[in-house]
Protein backbone atom coordinates (compact mmCIF):
# COMPACT_ATOMS: atom_id res chain seq x y z
CA UNK A 1 0.00 0.00 0.00
CA UNK A 2 2.81 2.40 0.92
CA UNK A 3 4.77 1.54 -2.24
CA UNK A 4 1.64 2.08 -4.36
CA UNK A 5 1.10 5.53 -2.85
CA UNK A 6 4.77 6.31 -3.39
CA UNK A 7 4.48 5.45 -7.07
CA UNK A 8 1.14 7.21 -7.58
CA UNK A 9 1.68 10.35 -5.50
CA UNK A 10 5.46 10.51 -5.16
CA UNK A 11 5.34 10.21 -1.36
CA UNK A 12 8.47 8.92 0.39
CA UNK A 13 8.63 5.21 1.16
CA UNK A 14 9.37 4.14 4.73
CA UNK A 15 12.68 2.42 5.23
CA UNK A 16 12.57 -1.34 5.62
CA UNK A 17 15.12 -3.29 7.61
CA UNK A 18 15.40 -7.07 7.64
CA UNK A 19 14.98 -8.14 11.25
CA UNK A 20 17.09 -11.32 11.20
CA UNK A 21 20.39 -9.46 10.79
CA UNK A 22 19.52 -7.00 13.58
CA UNK A 23 18.38 -9.80 15.92
CA UNK A 24 21.62 -11.68 15.35
CA UNK A 25 23.75 -8.58 15.98
CA UNK A 26 21.89 -7.60 19.16
CA UNK A 27 22.05 -11.17 20.46
CA UNK A 28 25.80 -11.27 19.85
CA UNK A 29 26.14 -7.93 21.68
CA UNK A 30 24.24 -9.25 24.71
CA UNK A 31 26.41 -12.38 24.86
CA UNK A 32 29.57 -10.27 24.68
CA UNK A 33 28.30 -7.75 27.24
CA UNK A 34 26.93 -10.26 29.74
CA UNK A 35 30.28 -11.69 30.91
CA UNK A 36 31.35 -12.54 34.49
CA UNK A 37 33.66 -9.51 34.49
CA UNK A 38 30.83 -7.25 33.36
CA UNK A 39 28.50 -8.72 36.02
CA UNK A 40 31.12 -8.09 38.73
CA UNK A 41 31.57 -4.52 37.55
CA UNK A 42 27.80 -4.01 37.44
CA UNK A 43 27.40 -5.28 41.00
CA UNK A 44 30.17 -2.94 42.16
CA UNK A 45 28.40 -0.05 40.47
CA UNK A 46 25.14 -1.15 42.09
CA UNK A 47 26.81 -1.11 45.51
CA UNK A 48 28.17 2.38 44.83
CA UNK A 49 24.78 3.59 43.69
CA UNK A 50 23.15 2.05 46.77
CA UNK A 51 25.64 3.83 49.04
CA UNK A 52 24.98 7.12 47.25
CA UNK A 53 21.24 6.49 47.49
CA UNK A 54 21.52 6.02 51.27
CA UNK A 55 23.47 9.26 51.55
CA UNK A 56 20.92 11.07 49.41
CA UNK A 57 18.11 9.66 51.53
CA UNK A 58 19.77 10.96 54.68
CA UNK A 59 20.12 14.39 53.09
CA UNK A 60 16.45 14.41 52.08
CA UNK A 61 15.43 13.30 55.57
CA UNK A 62 17.54 16.10 57.05
CA UNK A 63 15.78 18.51 54.72
CA UNK A 64 12.41 17.33 56.02
CA UNK A 65 13.56 17.82 59.59
CA UNK A 66 14.78 21.35 58.81
CA UNK A 67 11.48 22.17 57.12
CA UNK A 68 9.60 20.76 60.14
CA UNK A 69 11.71 22.91 62.51
CA UNK A 70 11.06 26.04 60.45
CA UNK A 71 7.33 25.31 60.36
CA UNK A 72 7.23 24.77 64.15
CA UNK A 73 9.22 27.96 64.70
CA UNK A 74 6.87 29.97 62.48
CA UNK A 75 3.88 28.51 64.34
CA UNK A 76 5.26 29.49 67.73
CA UNK A 77 6.01 33.01 66.50
CA UNK A 78 2.49 33.39 65.18
CA UNK A 79 0.89 32.13 68.38
CA UNK A 80 3.05 34.41 70.51
CA UNK A 81 2.08 37.66 68.76
CA UNK A 82 -0.48 40.08 70.22
CA UNK A 83 -3.76 39.54 68.34
CA UNK A 84 -4.39 43.28 68.38
CA UNK A 85 -1.24 43.83 66.30
CA UNK A 86 -2.90 42.70 63.11
CA UNK A 87 -0.10 43.79 60.76
CA UNK A 88 2.53 41.70 62.54
CA UNK A 89 0.10 38.81 63.00
CA UNK A 90 -0.69 38.77 59.28
CA UNK A 91 3.01 38.73 58.37
CA UNK A 92 3.76 35.90 60.79
CA UNK A 93 0.78 33.93 59.52
CA UNK A 94 2.12 34.25 55.96
CA UNK A 95 5.54 33.01 57.09
CA UNK A 96 3.87 30.06 58.80
CA UNK A 97 1.93 29.15 55.66
CA UNK A 98 5.10 29.37 53.55
CA UNK A 99 6.94 27.12 56.01
CA UNK A 100 4.10 24.60 55.88
CA UNK A 101 4.25 24.54 52.06
CA UNK A 102 8.01 23.96 52.14
CA UNK A 103 7.48 21.16 54.67
CA UNK A 104 4.90 19.49 52.43
CA UNK A 105 7.22 19.78 49.43
CA UNK A 106 10.14 18.28 51.35
CA UNK A 107 7.98 15.38 52.54
CA UNK A 108 6.70 14.69 48.99
CA UNK A 109 10.25 14.66 47.63
CA UNK A 110 11.35 12.31 50.38
CA UNK A 111 8.45 9.89 49.89
CA UNK A 112 8.77 9.86 46.09
CA UNK A 113 12.49 9.17 46.24
CA UNK A 114 11.90 6.47 48.82
CA UNK A 115 9.27 4.76 46.69
CA UNK A 116 11.48 4.88 43.59
CA UNK A 117 14.32 3.06 45.33
CA UNK A 118 14.74 -0.62 44.55
CA UNK A 119 16.60 -1.56 47.70
CA UNK A 120 19.84 -3.44 48.11
CA UNK A 121 20.48 -6.83 46.53
CA UNK A 122 20.59 -9.75 48.92
CA UNK A 123 23.03 -12.66 48.59
CA UNK A 124 20.55 -14.86 46.74
CA UNK A 125 19.87 -12.18 44.15
CA UNK A 126 23.60 -11.59 43.67
CA UNK A 127 24.16 -15.31 43.16
CA UNK A 128 21.40 -15.50 40.53
CA UNK A 129 22.80 -12.48 38.68
CA UNK A 130 26.31 -13.97 38.69
CA UNK A 131 24.98 -17.32 37.42
CA UNK A 132 23.19 -15.52 34.60
CA UNK A 133 26.56 -14.64 33.03
CA UNK A 134 27.24 -18.32 32.34
CA UNK A 135 23.66 -19.43 31.72
CA UNK A 136 22.69 -16.66 29.29
CA UNK A 137 24.86 -17.70 26.28
CA UNK A 138 23.73 -21.31 26.55
CA UNK A 139 20.10 -20.30 26.92
CA UNK A 140 20.26 -17.81 24.03
CA UNK A 141 22.00 -20.20 21.62
CA UNK A 142 19.87 -23.21 22.52
CA UNK A 143 17.70 -24.02 19.46
CA UNK A 144 14.98 -25.30 21.79
CA UNK A 145 14.60 -21.89 23.45
CA UNK A 146 11.31 -20.37 22.17
CA UNK A 147 11.52 -17.01 20.47
CA UNK A 148 9.15 -15.52 23.05
CA UNK A 149 11.69 -16.31 25.79
CA UNK A 150 14.43 -14.57 23.83
CA UNK A 151 12.16 -11.56 23.48
CA UNK A 152 11.63 -11.51 27.25
CA UNK A 153 15.38 -11.58 27.81
CA UNK A 154 15.84 -8.70 25.38
CA UNK A 155 13.14 -6.67 27.14
CA UNK A 156 14.94 -7.18 30.46
CA UNK A 157 18.37 -6.21 29.14
CA UNK A 158 17.69 -3.66 26.37
CA UNK A 159 15.93 -0.33 26.78
CA UNK A 160 15.59 0.55 23.11
CA UNK A 161 17.18 0.08 19.67
CA UNK A 162 17.26 2.82 17.03
CA UNK A 163 17.80 1.70 13.43
CA UNK A 164 19.08 3.78 10.53
CA UNK A 165 19.38 2.33 7.03
CA UNK A 166 21.62 3.87 4.40
CA UNK A 167 24.47 2.11 2.60
CA UNK A 168 24.56 -0.09 5.68
CA UNK A 169 22.36 -0.69 8.72
CA UNK A 170 23.31 1.19 11.89
CA UNK A 171 21.77 0.10 15.20
CA UNK A 172 22.08 2.29 18.30
CA UNK A 173 21.45 -0.04 21.26
CA UNK A 174 20.86 1.28 24.77
CA UNK A 175 21.04 -1.31 27.53
CA UNK A 176 18.96 -1.18 30.69
CA UNK A 177 21.96 -0.12 32.76
CA UNK A 178 22.45 2.96 30.57
CA UNK A 179 25.28 1.71 28.36
CA UNK A 180 25.04 2.63 24.70
CA UNK A 181 26.47 0.64 21.80
CA UNK A 182 26.52 1.31 18.06
CA UNK A 183 26.39 -1.68 15.71
CA UNK A 184 26.89 -1.63 11.95
CA UNK A 185 25.99 -4.42 9.57
CA UNK A 186 25.61 -4.77 5.80
CA UNK A 187 22.18 -4.51 4.23
CA UNK A 188 20.86 -8.07 3.69
CA UNK A 189 20.62 -9.22 0.11
CA UNK A 190 17.23 -9.20 -1.59
CA UNK A 191 15.67 -12.51 -2.57
CA UNK A 192 16.64 -12.06 -6.22
CA UNK A 193 20.23 -11.34 -5.17
CA UNK A 194 20.34 -14.49 -3.05
CA UNK A 195 19.20 -16.56 -6.06
CA UNK A 196 21.61 -14.80 -8.39
CA UNK A 197 24.29 -16.96 -9.99
CA UNK A 198 27.69 -16.32 -8.35
CA UNK A 199 29.96 -13.99 -10.34
CA UNK A 200 32.73 -16.60 -10.53
CA UNK A 201 30.37 -18.99 -12.33
CA UNK A 202 29.45 -16.30 -14.87
CA UNK A 203 33.14 -15.52 -15.39
CA UNK A 204 33.89 -19.23 -15.92
CA UNK A 205 31.10 -19.49 -18.50
CA UNK A 206 32.48 -16.47 -20.35
CA UNK A 207 35.94 -18.04 -20.43
CA UNK A 208 34.81 -21.52 -21.50
CA UNK A 209 32.60 -20.26 -24.33
CA UNK A 210 35.74 -19.45 -26.31
CA UNK A 211 36.33 -23.15 -26.96
CA UNK A 212 33.16 -24.99 -25.89
CA UNK A 213 29.45 -25.18 -26.62
CA UNK A 214 26.71 -24.58 -24.03
CA UNK A 215 26.42 -28.28 -23.29
CA UNK A 216 30.17 -28.71 -22.91
CA UNK A 217 30.35 -25.68 -20.63
CA UNK A 218 27.56 -27.12 -18.43
CA UNK A 219 29.34 -30.48 -18.18
CA UNK A 220 32.69 -28.88 -17.30
CA UNK A 221 31.21 -26.62 -14.61
CA UNK A 222 29.17 -29.47 -13.12
CA UNK A 223 32.33 -31.57 -12.92
CA UNK A 224 33.98 -28.67 -11.07
CA UNK A 225 31.13 -28.67 -8.53
CA UNK A 226 29.42 -25.43 -9.58
CA UNK A 227 25.65 -24.97 -9.37
CA UNK A 228 23.19 -22.25 -10.34
CA UNK A 229 22.03 -19.47 -8.05
CA UNK A 230 19.02 -21.58 -7.03
CA UNK A 231 21.25 -24.57 -6.26
CA UNK A 232 20.29 -26.53 -9.38
CA UNK A 233 22.81 -28.48 -11.47
CA UNK A 234 23.99 -26.50 -14.46
CA UNK A 235 22.32 -27.66 -17.67
CA UNK A 236 22.74 -26.39 -21.24
CA UNK A 237 19.46 -24.46 -20.99
CA UNK A 238 20.67 -22.71 -17.80
CA UNK A 239 24.01 -21.86 -19.45
CA UNK A 240 22.12 -20.46 -22.44
CA UNK A 241 19.88 -18.39 -20.12
CA UNK A 242 22.87 -17.02 -18.23
CA UNK A 243 24.67 -16.26 -21.49
CA UNK A 244 21.72 -14.21 -22.72
CA UNK A 245 21.10 -12.64 -19.29
CA UNK A 246 24.66 -11.33 -18.98
CA UNK A 247 25.15 -10.50 -22.67
CA UNK A 248 27.87 -13.10 -23.31
CA UNK A 249 28.68 -13.94 -26.93
CA UNK A 250 27.85 -17.50 -27.90
CA UNK A 251 30.42 -20.01 -29.09
CA UNK A 252 29.32 -19.67 -32.76
CA UNK A 253 29.62 -15.89 -32.50
CA UNK A 254 33.13 -16.23 -31.09
CA UNK A 255 34.11 -18.59 -33.91
CA UNK A 256 32.72 -16.06 -36.39
CA UNK A 257 34.83 -13.37 -34.69
CA UNK A 258 37.86 -15.53 -35.55
CA UNK A 259 36.90 -15.47 -39.23
CA UNK A 260 35.32 -18.92 -39.39
CA UNK A 261 32.31 -19.52 -41.62
CA UNK A 262 29.13 -21.49 -41.15
CA UNK A 263 28.28 -24.45 -43.38
CA UNK A 264 26.09 -22.40 -45.72
CA UNK A 265 28.53 -19.50 -45.83
CA UNK A 266 31.54 -21.61 -46.82
CA UNK A 267 29.45 -23.59 -49.32
CA UNK A 268 28.45 -20.32 -50.98
CA UNK A 269 32.02 -18.99 -50.95
CA UNK A 270 33.43 -22.16 -52.51
CA UNK A 271 30.49 -22.76 -54.84
CA UNK A 272 29.83 -26.20 -53.37
CA UNK A 273 26.87 -28.13 -52.06
CA UNK A 274 26.68 -28.40 -48.30
CA UNK A 275 27.02 -32.17 -48.51
CA UNK A 276 30.20 -31.73 -50.49
CA UNK A 277 31.58 -29.45 -47.78
CA UNK A 278 30.97 -32.17 -45.22
CA UNK A 279 32.68 -34.77 -47.41
CA UNK A 280 35.69 -32.49 -47.90
CA UNK A 281 35.82 -31.99 -44.09
CA UNK A 282 35.76 -35.76 -43.55
CA UNK A 283 38.48 -36.14 -46.17
CA UNK A 284 40.63 -33.55 -44.40
CA UNK A 285 40.44 -30.95 -47.17
CA UNK A 286 38.62 -28.48 -44.87
CA UNK A 287 39.21 -27.75 -41.21
CA UNK A 288 36.23 -27.10 -38.95
CA UNK A 289 35.25 -26.84 -35.30
CA UNK A 290 32.04 -27.89 -33.55
CA UNK A 291 29.93 -24.75 -33.11
CA UNK A 292 26.91 -25.94 -31.09
CA UNK A 293 25.33 -28.89 -29.34
CA UNK A 294 23.66 -29.99 -32.61
CA UNK A 295 27.03 -31.01 -33.95
CA UNK A 296 27.12 -28.25 -36.60
CA UNK A 297 30.53 -26.98 -37.68
CA UNK A 298 32.13 -23.69 -38.49
CA UNK A 299 34.96 -23.79 -41.07
CA UNK A 300 38.19 -22.02 -41.81
CA UNK A 301 38.27 -20.65 -45.36
CA UNK A 302 40.95 -22.58 -47.29
CA UNK A 303 43.76 -20.84 -49.11
CA UNK A 304 44.07 -20.35 -52.88
CA UNK A 305 46.31 -23.43 -53.18
CA UNK A 306 43.42 -25.77 -52.41
CA UNK A 307 43.43 -28.71 -54.82
CA UNK A 308 39.85 -29.37 -55.72
CA UNK A 309 39.08 -33.04 -56.26
CA UNK A 310 37.13 -34.05 -59.38
CA UNK A 311 33.41 -33.86 -58.82
CA UNK A 312 31.30 -36.75 -60.11
CA UNK A 313 32.26 -40.22 -61.36
CA UNK A 314 35.81 -40.76 -62.59
CA UNK A 315 36.09 -41.28 -66.43
CA UNK A 316 35.93 -44.90 -67.62
CA UNK A 317 39.26 -46.26 -68.90
CA UNK A 318 39.54 -46.32 -72.76
CA UNK A 319 40.14 -49.80 -74.36
CA UNK A 320 43.56 -50.45 -75.93
CA UNK A 321 43.55 -50.33 -79.80
CA UNK A 322 43.68 -53.73 -81.70
CA UNK A 323 45.53 -54.54 -85.03
CA UNK A 324 42.30 -54.57 -87.00
CA UNK A 325 41.40 -51.22 -85.70
CA UNK A 326 44.84 -49.90 -86.48
CA UNK A 327 44.81 -51.23 -90.07
CA UNK A 328 41.35 -49.87 -90.63
CA UNK A 329 42.48 -46.57 -89.42
CA UNK A 330 45.49 -46.66 -91.69
CA UNK A 331 43.43 -47.80 -94.73
CA UNK A 332 41.04 -45.10 -94.17
CA UNK A 333 43.83 -42.67 -94.05
CA UNK A 334 45.02 -43.86 -97.49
Amino acid sequence: MIEAKGIEYGSPVCQRVHGAAVDHAVGRLLIEALTPHAITAALAVADELAARADEAERLRQAGVERAQYQADLARRRYLAVDPDNRLVAGSLEADWNAALRELAAARDTYENAKNDGHGDLDDAQRARITTLASDFPALWNDPDTPMRERKRLVRLLVSDVTLVRADQITAHVRLTGGQEHTLTMPVPLASWQIRQTPPDVVAAIDELLDDHTDGEVAAILTERGHVSGTGQPLKPTIVRHLRIRYGLRSHPQRLADQGMLSLREIARRLGLHTNTVKKWRDAGLLTGRVANDKGEYFYYLPGPDLVRPRIGRPPAPRPAPTETTTESAQGGAV
